[in-house]
């Protein structure tokens, strides 16, 4: 189906990339109705003569738009809407941390065919090394490399996601600690793994860069846990990033008390502090984990442990005990997007979309300042615990899901509050809807939420 083409474009004030900006404006016509699913769009040319651009700045921006998903090229066709814009009786997830669909369908493709060409190559007719064999572990340790920390491969273990990873490391800490701490809310999928092993989770007081060293002393002291489990950057929920001084401290109290630290990096794509992983200042005392599922995506269950180089053989041992390895196929999937450089066009798209959804949900609800104000995938809430289950209640009655405070919670007073994935709308349109209801519920004094 095609539209009429003819167009003016006024595009977004502001100082980031011209292309970036002809972008949005594209995009807010779209969810603005003016294009539907399926719609052909104005030519490149008409595009650069509504918006008065170059034809290279047009071609900038709707690569922009197709990484984000919101549009496909067909050669020798044209460009054409790829996404339906939310209805108004369309539920908006706010619940599942996922980051945009920055792979399309031509990335898969050509992905999974590079992969299938391979797997006549790999050792022992499929079943994996465990752990990832040496080639493998070298593309994910290269991209490590360019996106957070140069590692030898050789330290790293393949997981199956990063939640494999968390299981691993905890599980090879059960047998040196009967609890973990944590801050007062934090990851339901630590909370889980901690439930299945039977370690029971302790809450640590913190303040705006992460845990308070001095509770965490307290907690270590009279508790005898040797385990610390922390997401450094964008912590879950709460959304903080900690800095270099605060994590020199934890890591001083930790080592006086012999305890080890689990160190989910998952976020590190939107780190902005120059902070040094854990792992990069005590390798001897860190289990490092990463993976794809929020910066790249979590169709591919591709995640890494650097545990302590002491205990690799060990856990190694481990996945070969429960899952043998992870797949070949989704690994050698892995492999051609990240040789693909998917991994760095997915940084470019996530990172200022970033931002710019924390800037909009700051300013649609009213808030005096965020943790994470240059971009963080979400944003905590904080509130009583009862007026959490109600916002989220009240909230899933307006077509809007939100975390509740329950998934999250540890203990204590601070893990009352609900926690908003701005990332996971595919569309700014269905976001922006969404938090103008729940901006509209916490004004709303029937409401009891404040």
């Amino acid at each position: 189906m095609s539209v009429q083409n003819s167009i003016q474009l006024s595009l977004p004030e502001g100082k980031g990339p011209l292309h970036e900006r002809l972008a949005d404006a594209v995009e807010q016509l779209i969810s603005g109705g003016r294009y539907g699913r399926g719609d052909r769009l104005p030519t490149h040319r008409e595009l650069a003569r509504g918006a008065n651009v170059a034809i290279g700045t047009v071609t900038k921006a709707i690569d922009l738009l197709e990484r984000r998903g919101v549009v496909r090229g067909e050669t020798g066709r044209g460009t054409f809407v790829n996404l339906p814009v939310a209805a108004d009786d369309e539920l908006v997830d706010l619940n599942f941390n996922v980051p945009l669909p920055v792979v399309d369908e031509a990335q898969f493709r050509a992905a999974a065919s590079l992969a299938a060409s391979r797997l006549g190559s790999v050792p022992n007719g499929g079943y994996p090394e465990p752990g990832g064999g040496r080639e493998q572990r070298m593309v994910v340790a290269a991209w490590l490399a360019a996106m957070r920390l140069e590692v030898d491969p050789n330290d790293l273990l393949i997981t199956i996601g990063g939640q494999h990873g968390i299981h691993l490391a905890m599980a090879d800490l059960a047998g040196t600690t009967k609890s973990v701490a944590t801050e007062a809310a934090t990851f339901s999928g630590a909370i889980a793994a901690a439930r299945n092993l039977s370690l029971d989770l302790l809450s640590v007081d913190h303040d705006g860069q992460g845990m308070l060293p001095a509770d965490l002393h307290r907690v270590l002291a009279t508790t005898g846990c040797k385990a610390v489990y922390l997401t450094p950057v964008c912590q879950n929920p709460f959304g903080f990033e900690m800095g270099a001084e605060r994590r020199q401290e934890i890591l001083d109290i930790c080592r006086r008390h012999d305890a080890y630290i689990i160190e989910d990096d998952i976020y590190s794509l939107y780190a902005a502090s120059k902070a040094k992983p854990f792992h990069e200042l005590a390798p001897d005392r860190v289990y490092y984990l990463n993976g794809l599922s929020k910066s790249l995506t979590p169709l591919v269950r591709v995640g890494l442990l650097i545990p302590p180089r002491e205990r690799r053989t060990a856990i190694a041992s481990r996945v070969r005990a429960e899952v043998w390895g992870a797949s070949p196929f989704d690994l050698e999937v892995a492999r051609a997007l990240v040789e693909g450089e998917a991994h760095l066009k997915a940084r470019d798209i996530l990172q200022p979309e970033a931002r710019h959804r924390v800037a909009l949900a700051s300013r649609l609800l009213g808030l005096d300042g965020v943790p994470m104000p240059q971009g963080a995938p979400h944003l905590w809430l904080p509130m009583t615990t009862a007026s959490a289950e109600n916002l989220a209640r009240r909230a899933l009655e307006r077509g809007v899901r939100v975390t509740p405070p329950d998934a999250t919670a540890v203990g204590g007073d601070k893990s009352g509050g609900v926690r908003l994935c701005l990332m996971s709308p595919s569309q700014r349109a269905s976001l922006e809807r969404a938090l103008r209801i729940i901006a509209d519920l916490l004004q709303s004094p029937s409401a009891e939420v404040v």
